[in-house]
């Protein structure tokens, strides 16, 4: 559902491929309409999705027109994954011959983020030491939810003008306060406000999708791999 002008980038032969969470992120946002009896198809929403990989989608009357790469390395760091880099110290980093390929992509997802900068990814353990004022956790995880607020407002042009209802953040670290606690702050220029759905709904949305088609609310639709 992802508009062209979204795709394009800066080099002829690359075009954005948009992979995310996509069941947990139309199930939050359908989630939140049905809290404000209404519909899917009448809320302009933001949905972060927070994990072990970060998506965030901008959700526009029903349709999810635009989203990070959140399995490629496009986007906010995270607990595992680099998220997006500089282009030329990457560039540069490929051809040093420090790292090998796979090193390289294991950086990318897998060892990056969280893992790479502070050595775990326990986000329980980590928000103990952010809580006891460990000076180098403090300004990690502020990073990352700073780069996460910076990439939920990215997503305005998304709604061609049209007001945000409402920013939702689901996912596992959604439990994290202190991560929760800043993005608002962030974005609080927005003047949406923030919603918390702590967890992850990929099962229920399945099974909900599969009722609504059942019930002829929506039809089945065939997805042939295009991203």
């Amino acid at each position: 559902e992802v508009d062209e002008v979204a795709r394009i980038t800066g080099v002829k032969r690359i075009r954005r491929v948009v992979i995310s969470h996509a069941l947990n992120q139309i199930a939050t946002a359908r989630r939140y309409a049905e809290e404000q009896e209404t519909f899917y198809e009448r809320i302009n929403v933001v949905v972060a999705h927070l994990g072990g990989g970060i998506s965030v989608g901008a959700h526009c009357k029903g349709r999810y027109v635009d989203v990070n790469n959140a399995l490629d390395g496009e986007g906010p760091f995270t607990p595992q994954r680099s998220g997006s880099l500089p282009v030329g110290q990457l560039i540069d980093l490929c051809f040093s011959g420090e790292l090998t390929r796979d090193e390289l992509k294991r950086l990318n997802k897998g060892r990056g983020g969280l893992i790479d900068l502070l050595g775990t990814a326990d986000l329980r353990a980590l928000e103990a030491r952010y809580l006891a004022g460990e000076a180098e956790v403090v300004l990690v995880m502020d990073a990352m939810a700073y780069q996460i607020a910076k990439w939920i407002t990215s997503l305005l042009p998304a709604f061609k003008g049209q007001p945000v209802d409402r920013v939702l953040l689901t996912g596992g670290m959604a439990r994290c306060r202190p991560t929760v606690d800043y993005i608002r702050k962030a974005i609080a220029a927005m003047g949406c406000g923030v919603t918390v759905y702590p967890g992850e709904n990929e099962m229920a949305a399945l099974a909900k999708g599969a009722l609504r088609v059942l019930a002829g609310k929506e039809t089945a639709k065939t997805y042939t791999g295009r991203t």
